[in-house]
């Protein structure tokens, strides 16, 4: 145990003084921050300036409180937020006042137009034009003022006060309640729940596969440089390989608290309540769980890789199924008793991060709790297993990859 410790000291020392590491320790947070910000900063950006919209009203009943309704809206400097011109006119033919208007987005003098319209059937329609149909934001906020006139307008038409609709426009909202006691209530905010449940997942995500594909570097730079000769003559295989595991665990876990360090400084509780680490004794205790887990399969991995491209290969493969549980994360939490939660409650590799997600959804029982954390030591000590007898091997082991007949054969020695 004492020669293992040394190698951690090592391994974390080695990698802490790297360049590559300080500088991920502080670019990965910072590029997170600014691709989490950016787009908001963008929006705010094309928000400054009036957007010019015209409005081509065939049925001669919306333009008036259309533009009124839409030029009463104003800017963070008091401009209006929207200037509306008419662009309907009974001179020309139809198909020629839509051709000219077209030519008018093309030529930049408006960012689009409306087009309001009956069919033979009495139906309206309506349909707003531009050089793009990305712009969901003001197509929204189109819809709700022509909402709000066509319900007035239906409205005055059966003799109704118009006023009803204030009325109807109070939305009703309903909480959800999670109930931990009879008569307790627990956390009730649904996006706490999920950035909280997001969060823990993609900091395990991230620590895994960092802290992996780590490992495995180290592992082929000191084949290819035949240290791991003098390593293993200095101590034994499986005291090389705890030594290892603990130095990069430690070194992931450092970088993982920087990095939250960086987050709260930054963003402060802006995203996430502090009530949302309410469960982190057992959201800690599985995400360890996942860690060595997957830490013992990519040792395995490192010890049979001979080039930087075998390595990529396989470890992608293990990348793809731990991005697995945020695939279906919404879905999950819309409901966490499904058949497919349950199945991949059980499966080692998903068990993890869908524990983290159930205990911040649900009260889980002491047996669930009991199953899953057999479920994950059974199957780490399997795996430590393994990868020991394909590590004591494969360390000395030099060339092409081993096939699945020579892993047998490591394994049966």
């Amino acid at each position: 145990m004492k020669k293992a410790l040394i190698v951690a000291k090592w391994e974390f020392i080695e990698k802490v003084k790297s360049k590559a590491f300080v500088i991920s320790l502080f670019l990965t947070p910072l590029l997170i921050i600014f691709f989490s910000v950016a787009p908001t900063l963008l929006m705010q950006s094309e928000e400054s300036e009036t957007t010019v919209i015209g409005v081509l009203d065939f049925t001669n009943n919306y333009f008036e409180q259309l533009s009124s309704d839409l030029e009463s809206q104003k800017l963070k400097n008091n401009t209006p937020a929207y200037l509306v011109r008419n662009l309907f006119t009974d001179k020309l033919a139809k198909d020629s006042v839509i051709v000219n208007s077209d030519l008018l987005v093309l030529n930049k003098k408006i960012d689009g137009y409306l087009i309001i319209e009956k069919t033979n059937s009495d139906s309206l329609i309506f349909n707003y034009r531009s050089k793009s149909v990305g712009n969901f934001k003001l197509t929204s906020i189109l819809e709700k003022s022509i909402n709000n006139i066509y319900m007035k307008q239906t409205l005055a038409s059966r003799n109704i006060d118009t006023s009803v609709i204030d009325l109807l426009k109070n939305r009703i909202d309903i909480n959800s309640v999670k109930i931990k006691q009879p008569g307790e209530e627990g956390e009730s905010e649904f996006l706490t729940t999920f950035f909280s449940s997001m969060i823990f997942i993609l900091l395990l995500m991230m620590m895994i596969i960092y802290s992996g594909q780590m490992l495995v570097r180290s592992l082929l730079e000191e084949k290819s440089n035949r240290l791991i000769e003098i390593l293993v003559s200095s101590c034994s295989p499986n005291e090389l390989l705890l030594g290892k595991i603990l130095g990069l665990s430690f070194l992931g876990l450092a970088q993982i608290f920087v990095w939250v360090l960086i987050g709260i400084a930054a963003v402060g509780s802006a995203i996430v309540s502090y009530s949302s680490f309410a469960n982190l004794p057992i959201v800690l205790f599985y995400f360890l769980l996942g860690y060595l887990f997957y830490t013992s399969l990519f040792v395995g991995i490192g010890s049979i890789v001979s080039t930087e491209q075998e390595a990529q290969q396989i470890t992608s493969y293990l990348s793809i199924i731990l991005v697995l549980p945020i695939v279906f994360l919404l879905s999950a939490m819309q409901n966490p008793d499904s058949t497919l939660v349950g199945f991949f409650t059980y499966v080692p590799f998903t068990l993890p991060s869908v524990m983290i997600m159930k205990a911040n959804l649900l009260e889980i029982s002491f047996l669930e709790h009991l199953i899953a954390t057999l479920i994950m030591f059974i199957s780490t000590t399997i795996v430590v297993f393994l990868s020991g007898k394909i590590f004591r091997i494969g360390i000395l082991s030099y060339g092409k990859m081993p096939s699945l007949k020579e892993l047998k054969f490591w394994l049966k020695e």
